[in-house]
């Protein structure tokens, strides 16, 4: 790890049972991730690239490794600081949108600053609605959006805490083409224009094809790490 890197991981093992039935979906990965770009994960099913992101994010405690999150060491967090380091610092977009179906757009987006007890800075609200696009949807219930609509609130919330490192896991899966060009074009200015740094699983080769970068993962260890066309543009 470098001291531009905001993630790395080193030798890490998840291991799921034990004994003869035992599997590793990690088999010693290391790998780091730069600040303020944008990096895609992929790997076909069972590669371990979940399991991978699930590590990184604080939502899974490795067999054995470490992993460093804006110079915070996981492994020497207790539960309750882990989950304050996943509010502070981390932001998640999910394939499921996962949006309160009882709050506005609005309300939505800034769930994480009233969970955290922190006052919105209103400027950069302001800034993330307009572009995501969203100025004339936040009165809407997620009922009201479209499934791009509500992916979009979903980035807005992961953005609006602006935390060190955000995570999509499979972010178009639910969408459409257009909805889905849409959301990884927000990603990608989120990247370029925000100074984001974005970690993206994905399936699909065209959403990857965004990312500065491209890991490619298989049985548990990392097979690819290479940059994209769009890093050397």
């Amino acid at each position: 790890m470098t001291s531009a890197d905001i993630v790395s991981a080193t030798d890490l093992v998840r291991r799921y049972g034990e004994g003869e039935a035992a599997v590793n979906a990690l088999a010693g990965v290391t790998v780091a991730f730069a600040a303020g770009r944008y990096a895609a994960i992929m790997g076909p099913s069972g590669s371990g690239k979940s399991t991978l992101m699930h590590c990184l994010a604080g939502l899974d405690r490795p067999t054995s490794g470490s992993v460093v999150v804006d110079g915070v060491e996981l492994s020497s967090l207790d539960d309750r600081r882990l989950t304050e380091l996943r509010r502070d610092k981390i932001g998640f977009i999910f394939q499921s949108f996962n949006l309160l179906p009882v709050l506005t757009a609005e309300e939505n987006i800034l769930l994480p600053l009233s969970i955290a007890g922190r006052k919105p800075d209103r400027a950069w609200f302001d800034e993330l609605v307009q572009t995501v696009g969203l100025t004339d949807r936040l009165k809407h219930r997620p009922s009201q959006l479209s499934g791009g609509q509500a992916q979009r609130v979903a980035v807005a919330r992961a953005l609006v805490s602006r935390p060190a490192v955000i995570f999509a896991d499979e972010p178009t899966g639910n969408l459409d083409s257009k909805a889905s060009a849409e959301v990884l074009e927000l990603l990608r200015r989120a990247v370029d224009d925000l100074g984001q740094t974005v970690i993206m699983v994905s399936h699909d080769p065209e959403a990857a094809a965004v990312a500065d970068r491209l890991v490619v993962l298989s049985d548990g260890l990392v097979v690819e790490d290479r940059a994209t066309q769009v890093a050397v543009a």
